[in-house]
């Protein structure tokens, strides 16, 4: 493992002419501040002592969040176009278990319209066994036809 070179600083770098001082004291770092130090308003113009300032200060009240989105209505079309498909085939289950969740989220939300969540969840359920029901048939046949 190597050490590491450092280097002095390019020619680019400006050295300060006077060394930093604290607000304050006379003599640079090596004394403290034995006097108070002026301080300057924040704000400066015809605005600073009126009322713009004081207005600046009163607790505003935001409104409050209005949760809009609906979920109950999403998941009873799931669990509709869930139903559709698996009175046919057995591929709708994957919409169905998202009805099912997505009725659950939405029963357990406030906001939510119950009876649209409820008939989500049955309908929902009811695809899921039909689609499962399809697809265990279709396993059946699988086997046989081997």
């Amino acid at each position: 493992m190597s050490d590491p070179k450092i280097e002095g600083p390019t020619p680019e770098v400006e050295r300060p002419e006077s060394p930093p001082v604290v607000p304050g004291a006379t003599a640079g770092y090596g004394t403290l501040p034995k006097d108070p130090v002026d301080i300057e308003p924040a704000l400066s113009g015809p605005d600073a002592d009126g009322e713009a300032f004081a207005a600046a200060w009163e607790p505003h009240e935001e409104p409050e969040a209005v949760d809009d989105a609906r979920l109950a209505p999403w998941a009873l079309f799931a669990a509709i176009v869930a139903l559709a498909t698996s009175l046919f085939v057995g591929w709708g289950i994957p919409v169905a278990i998202v009805s099912v969740i997505a009725a659950i989220m939405s029963l357990r939300r406030p906001v939510e319209s119950r009876a649209m969540a409820r008939w989500a969840l049955v309908l929902g359920i009811v695809a899921t066994v039909y689609s499962s029901g399809w697809l265990i048939w279709a396993g059946m046949q699988f086997e046989s036809g081997g």
